[in-house]
């Protein structure tokens, strides 16, 4: 019996899994067509700021490659990254897409948000 070897990571980046962070299959769907659409690294960043109505806010952005000290989670057919202060408050948080006309596109549910705003975008912990 064989084994599949584990991929082989940039040095210095982190294998994470869905426990960090879970991309549904809506979700990775719709940021393939847009790394498609755009041609735009093959990355997706996710990463906590200080900001918006709550105190905290969610940022995405493509990018090219990871950088030292990130975390790869392969999930929902996407490639995320996460830097380690953002990954404390991220364990466990679900990436999901509508398609819905009101309240549609990309939507955190992070279970360690105490409160967050009506738009999404912001949370509190």
């Amino acid at each position: 019996m064989t084994t599949a070897s584990p991929p082989v990571l940039p040095d210095g980046i982190r294998q994470g899994n869905e426990k960090l962070i879970c991309v549904t299959n809506a979700a990775g769907r719709k940021l393939q067509d847009l790394i498609a659409r755009d041609q735009s690294g093959g990355y997706l960043r996710v990463a906590i700021t200080g900001g918006g109505c709550n105190g905290l806010s969610y940022r995405m952005r493509f990018v090219d490659e990871p950088k030292r000290g990130d975390i790869l989670v392969e999930s929902g057919g996407a490639r995320v990254i996460v830097d380690s202060k953002s990954a404390l408050y991220l364990k466990g948080t679900h990436l999901d897409y509508s398609t819905r006309l009101i309240s549609g596109g990309f939507k955190f549910s992070n279970p360690n948000a105490k409160s967050s705003c009506s738009c999404g975008e912001s949370f509190s912990l």
